[in-house]
């Protein structure tokens, strides 16, 4: 499921939010995204336990690093070419398991034995209202045991979308953590009434946080060009992370020092809030840089601020992520409640590349290949009974 930024939750009551919380585990202050903090590499971290450079989907959009090459990865491309790792969807079905997925980024790629059966893996469409996606999760729930899925995903847009228009702070977020807390209910309601509430774990996490972005803090491309001029053509983003991949002719070095020279000249106004770096040079926490579609030139913004291409781009205020993972305002949610969870335990953040092999070990498959670790899952769950 998705909720967004750690601490949202305070913002308005949230019985059943709470009601998970008291009877389960959760991470404070919240779990941390990997970089960067953007929808497709977060979810797809999440499902895989690889970092994006391992699975591949490095942003949200980006080129296909191979220059002789048209091709793009945008939201919505299902070619399995770009969707690297075994999400933990394909690794429930290679264990003889069903698995239903009610959208989940990567859910619908066709992928090793899973096959996105229509009866258990839905298209997404952004216009279902949330009760139908509970209420179809709750059909799923009532299955037949031997059809009855072990994994099943639930995936809800809000409150990110009005997020983007608004900044966190408004009014309409806490509407819209209100709704969600309300289709928790919902589902919670449905478990009781099938009186399997005891049997069912519940994983609550969101991919990502969200600042508020506004006009002032801006640095504009164009600002550097009497150290050098930087295509659109090279951009495979602005903001919050600067992704530069210049043509095969064109020396990257010689491009990353002109902008460098041109950041350190004290004449670029706002320059003190874009760092950028090489690849391989890239901390490396941020495990950013092991993967031909990463861009060889990477800008770090900081919090809060843009990248535009000139000053003629228009800029407003709202909500963005994609920043540094290490900002608190990036941090997301985590919340299990379930039989091999402790009751009322807080844990301290940790990375979502846990998640994999989390759910893994909850449901006793062997995981696939991940960047997680066997003592998370060790640290955190009850001992089979």
């Amino acid at each position: 499921m998705s909720i967004v930024r750690w601490g949202y939750n305070w913002k308005v009551a949230t019985p059943n939010i709470d009601r998970l919380r008291f009877n389960g585990v959760e991470a404070e202050p919240g779990m941390i995204p990997v970089f960067p903090t953007k929808t497709f590499p977060n979810h797809y971290s999440m499902a895989t336990g690889l970092y994006p450079a391992y699975h591949g989907i490095i942003s949200n959009s980006f080129r296909d690093p191979d220059p002789t090459s048209q091709d793009r990865f945008k939201i919505g491309n299902l070619d399995p070419k770009w969707w690297l790792g075994e999400p933990i969807w394909e690794t429930v079905v290679n264990h003889g398991l069903q698995a239903a997925t009610y959208f989940w980024p990567g859910s619908q790629v066709v992928k090793g034995n899973w096959t996105c059966d229509p009866k258990y893996c839905m298209d997404y469409d952004g216009s279902i209202p949330y009760e139908v996606r509970v209420d179809s999760v709750l059909k799923f729930v009532d299955m037949p045991p031997g059809d009855r899925p072990s994994l099943i995903t639930l995936y809800f847009e809000a409150p990110d979308e009005p997020g983007h228009q608004t900044g966190p702070d408004d009014p309409k977020i806490t509407e819209a953590v209100a709704r969600v807390d309300n289709m928790i209910g919902r589902l919670l309601i449905g478990l009781d009434k099938q009186n399997v509430t005891n049997d069912v774990t519940m994983i609550l996490v969101g991919d990502h946080g969200m600042v508020t972005v506004c006009e002032n803090k801006v640095i504009y491309l164009d600002d550097l060009g009497k150290w050098i001029y930087i295509p659109d053509a090279w951009v495979d983003s602005y903001t919050p992370v600067l992704a530069i991949r210049p043509p095969p002719e064109v020396d990257v070095v010689s491009v990353f020092q002109k902008i460098s020279q041109g950041l350190a000249s004290g004449k670029v106004p706002n320059a003190e809030f874009l760092q950028v770096y090489l690849k391989e040079q890239l901390p490396l926490r941020l495990h950013y840089s092991d993967s031909p579609r990463i861009q060889p030139i990477i800008g770090l913004v900081a919090e809060g601020y843009s990248v535009v291409p000139s000053r003629k781009s228009k800029v407003s205020c709202g909500g963005n992520h994609g920043y540094d993972n290490a900002f608190a305002s990036m941090r997301t949610i985590f919340i299990g409640s379930g039989p091999q969870f402790p009751k009322g335990l807080r844990i301290p953040s940790f990375e979502n590349i846990e998640l994999y092999h989390l759910i893994t070990s909850i449901l006793g498959l062997t995981p696939a290949p991940n960047n997680g670790t066997n003592s998370f899952a060790e640290s955190l769950l009850l001992p089979h009974h």
